[in-house]
C-alpha cells in the first residue's frame, strides 16, 4: 500500500482536491496528517481534518492522522473517546506518549492504531496484548527524519522490522518526496537515510517487498515522478535519462528486457528492428566508457547486433562497436536493478 503525506498548515483547494483524485487513480490508497496543532488557531486545523476526512471518504482513501493529548484536546477529544475520529473519516490514528497500554488496546478494537515501530519495545507490547490489543488493527509506523544524517540504518531497521512482523504487526515507512519540500529544513523526509538523495519511485521499488505501507513524507512530487508510478501502475518502468547525442524516434518507444538476461547489461528485445546499417545512430561514433546505467547502441561493426540498445548494469569498458547514446540520471540508476526478465521499460530523455 502506498500514500501521501498532507499538512493542515494550508488550506484544501479545488487543484489540491483534484491532485489527491488523480493521485487515488494510480493506486495510493491512504493519506497521513499531523495533528500536533499549534495553540494558536485549532479551530482552522479542525475544519480542515474535517475536509480532508469528508475528501478521504469520496475517494475511499485510508486517513491516518498523528495525534497527541494536546491535539486530541483542541479536537474536544480524549483517548476515550479519540476512536469518535472516525466519523471525521480518520481511519487510523498513530499514537507514541501519553497514552496507556489499556487505552491502545481498546482503541484498536475501534480502528487502526499506529504505533512507533522505532521505540516499541517487547514489554510494552506484551502489556498492550494482555489488555486486549487487536493486532489485526495495529500497524508499527517508522518516523522520517528531517536532518541530514539521522534517518535509520538499514541493518537496524530490517532487524527491527523483523521483530515487529514476528509479533503479528504490520510496517509502515516514509520514502522522500521531489517536488514540494517541507520546511523548516526542506531537505526530504525520508525514514532511511540511505533513501535521502534518491529518486522517490527508487525508494519505493527499494521498499515494496519488505514493508506493508509505504508512504511519501513530503507534501509534493515532481510531475515526471508521478509519471513513473502511474507507469508503474500499467506495468511499466520508466526510467529518466540524460542524452548525449539526438535521440531518434525508435528510442523513446517501450522496452522489453530479454528473457534471458545478462549479467552485464539490459537487452532491448524490440531495438534490433529499430536499426538498419547506414542509419545514423549505427555508424560508428567515438568509443567511450560505459558505466552502470549508460545507454547504447550497437553500430553496424557489431554485424548482426547493430541497433540494439542495452542499458549497462555494471561498469564497462569502451568498445569500438558500440555507440553511446546517454546514461541514466544518477537518482533513478537503483530503478535497473528491478528491471528483469521480461520487464518492460521505457526511457524519459533529458
Amino acid at each position: 500500500m502506498k500514500g501521501l503525506s498532507v499538512y493542515l498548515s494550508e488550506p484544501l483547494t479545488s487543484n489540491f482536491k483534484a491532485w489527491v483524485g488523480r493521485m487515488r487513480e494510480i493506486g495510493f490508497t491512504s493519506m497521513f496528517t499531523s495533528l500536533h496543532i499549534p495553540e494558536d488557531d485549532p479551530s482552522v486545523y479542525t475544519e480542515r481534518l474535517r475536509q480532508l476526512g469528508m475528501l478521504a471518504r469520496e475517494l475511499d482513501m485510508e486517513l491516518f492522522a498523528d495525534i497527541a493529548p494536546t491535539s486530541l484536546a483542541a479536537l474536544g477529544k480524549t483517548w476515550d473517546d479519540a476512536h469518535t475520529l472516525v466519523e471525521w473519516g480518520v481511519t487510523g490514528l498513530r499514537v507514541d506518549y501519553g497514552v496507556t497500554p489499556k487505552q491502545v488496546a481498546d482503541l484498536s478494537a475501534r480502528m487502526t492504531v499506529a504505533l512507533n515501530a522505532s521505540t516499541l519495545s517487547e514489554a510494552e507490547l506484551m502489556e498492550m496484548k494482555r489488555c486486549g490489543l487487536v493486532t489485526d488493527n495495529v500497524e508499527a509506523w517508522h518516523n522520517f527524519y528531517p536532518r541530514p544524517e539521522t534517518g535509520l540504518d538499514r541493518d537496524w531497521f530490517d532487524d527491527k522490522n523483523d521483530w515487529l512482523k514476528r509479533q503479528g504487526l504490520s510496517v509502515q515507512a516514509f520514502i522522500p518526496g521531489d517536488g514540494t519540500l517541507r520546511g523548516p529544513l526542506f531537505e526530504r523526509l525520508p525514514t532511511l537515510e540511505d533513501h535521502r538523495t534518491l529518486s522517490t519511485f527508487a525508494c519505493y521499488l527499494d521498499l515494496a517487498d519488505s514493508v506493508d505501507r509505504i508512504l511519501i513524507g513530503d507534501p509534493g512530487l515532481a510531475d515526471e515522478t508521478i509519471e513513473q508510478f502511474a507507469s508503474h501502475a500499467d506495468g511499466m518502468l520508466v526510467l529518466r535519462a540524460e542524452a548525449e547525442t539526438t535521440i531518434e524516434a525508435a528510442f523513446y518507444r517501450v522496452q522489453t528486457n530479454r528473457m534471458d538476461p545478462a549479467r552485464d547489461v539490459i537487452r532491448s528485445v524490440e531495438s534490433r528492428a529499430y536499426g538498419r546499417p547506414g542509419d545514423r545512430l549505427l555508424e560508428p561514433m567515438d568509443a567511450r566508457p560505459r558505466p552502470l546505467g549508460t545507454i547504447t547502441v550497437d553500430n553496424a561493426d557489431y554485424g548482426r547486433y547493430a541497433g540494439e540498445m542495452q542499458v549497462t548494469k555494471r561498469d564497462l569498458p569502451p568498445d569500438a562497436r558500440v555507440n553511446v547514446l546517454g546514461r541514466v540520471i544518477e537518482a533513478d540508476r537503483p530503478l535497473i536493478r528491478a528491471i528483469g526478465p521480461g520487464t518492460t521499460f521505457r526511457i524519459e530523455w533529458c
